[in-house]
């Protein structure tokens, strides 16, 4: 009766909250799932409202937000038809096909990640599975794909600084403004130099998924070099950016579930169900940002236009009314797992779910079963971000 009489005041950069969010969304859930925070933003919680925010004719644009921004050409930041044009041009290459065709290697990465996790438990006693598996698969991956060389440091220092781009509420400083700035133009240049390799020498036979997308034409219909180099970012980051935290979200699921982690490796036939499962229970992205173009109703609440709304992905993937009363638990034999939104929905669903889904699958079989006696070392930290969820290290003993 409480909850209902007082609505909850959620603040998501509270101390402790990065840490596990999840109680907080419950209460959201069941007392405010429509709640306008004071700085100025809405956060909607529910399955059905994600799913319909989502799903509605809404905006991603950054110029909705500040004109003062530099518009992006990202698929990710458009609206249709400029959205559903770049999309029909990327998915004319990132095909089931392409993504299916990268199980051998994916294998042969994880077999090569776990020999080192091996050694580096034998000489320290334990190991990161972060830096270890999380971080430079996914990379690896992405960047044998696109046909780029994988500059593991250099990548990975520039997307933690763009990553904080994405958060919608702590006033950004003038230092933090030069450094996202710098680390966006320093990928840019990069990716524009091997674009521009790849056009001096294009390869006629097998070529990689870049020269693709430079030749990818649909009814006269091509990439600009500003909407190109745009693409091969989004694809560059959030091929393993993204991936990362979700396998290690997982890792970290299931090494706070023994018991679930040996079902998993008891059952290789649980192997698809249960990367959707770890997907559902602990996302890497929280959130996903629409900004109305009308009003919009969501839980009884009408949310005006012009409005700046985070649909809460993470709360959705454990709303009891989907996924009954063991929503906040994890179940590899769920049977409606795969009705998460990790990856989003409606016209932006996520267009590398399926590689996503193939990494974390094989990665984690495989983990579970090459190390019988896979335990957590130490504490877990997270790093202290809203949008984005992922721990900083994952120590493991095998």
């Amino acid at each position: 009766m409480a909850d209902r009489e007082m609505p909850y005041a959620f603040d998501p950069l509270a101390p402790g909250v990065s840490d596990d969010p999840y109680p907080h969304y419950a209460k959201l859930r069941a007392t405010n799932p429509a709640f306008e925070h004071p700085a100025g933003f809405w956060i909607v919680t529910r399955h059905a409202d994600v799913v319909r925010l989502l799903r509605a004719d809404h905006s991603v644009e950054d110029d909705n937000v500040a004109k003062s921004r530099i518009h992006a050409l990202s698929m990710m930041d458009q609206d249709p038809p400029d959205h559903t044009r770049l999309r029909r041009l990327l998915t004319k290459v990132f095909t089931e096909r392409a993504i299916n065709g990268q199980a051998p290697l994916i294998t042969r990465l994880v077999d090569e990640a776990l020999d080192r996790v091996e050694r580096q438990a034998a000489e320290h006693g334990r190991a990161d599975l972060v830096t270890e598996l999380a971080y430079p698969l996914p990379l690896l991956v992405i960047c044998d794909m696109l046909g780029m060389e994988a500059d593991y440091h250099w990548l990975r220092e520039r997307a933690e600084v763009l990553a904080h781009s994405l958060e919608p509420v702590a006033e950004p400083t003038p230092e933090l403004i030069a450094a996202i700035t710098t680390a966006e133009t320093e990928l840019v240049d990069r990716v524009a130099a091997v674009i521009e390799a790849k056009r001096r020498n294009l390869v006629p036979e097998n070529p990689d998924l870049l020269t693709q997308l430079i030749r990818a034409e649909d009814g006269g219909d091509v990439l600009s070099d500003e909407e190109l180099i745009a693409q091969v970012v989004l694809l560059y980051l959030a091929g393993y950016a993204t991936t990362m935290n979700l396998l290690a979200n997982g890792v970290v699921a299931l090494l706070r579930h023994p018991g679930q982690l040996r079902l998993l490796r008891e059952r290789p036939d649980l192997d698809v169900n249960a990367a959707d499962e770890v997907l559902r229970y602990d996302t890497s992205v929280q959130y996903s940002r629409r900004i109305t173009l009308a009003p919009h109703e969501a839980a009884g609440t009408v949310i005006p236009k012009g409005a700046t709304v985070l649909a809460g992905l993470a709360s959705a993937n454990r709303d009891e009314e989907v996924f009954g009363p063991s929503a906040a638990e994890l179940r590899l034999d769920r049977p409606n797992a795969r009705r998460h939104v990790s990856f989003g929905g409606g016209p932006h669903h996520c267009l590398g779910a399926a590689l996503a889904r193939l990494e974390i699958r094989i990665a984690l079989g495989r983990l579970v079963r090459r190390f019988d006696r896979l335990a957590l070392a130490d504490d877990v930290a997270w790093h202290r971000l809203m949008i984005t969820r992922g721990p900083v290290a994952v120590p493991v003993t095998v």
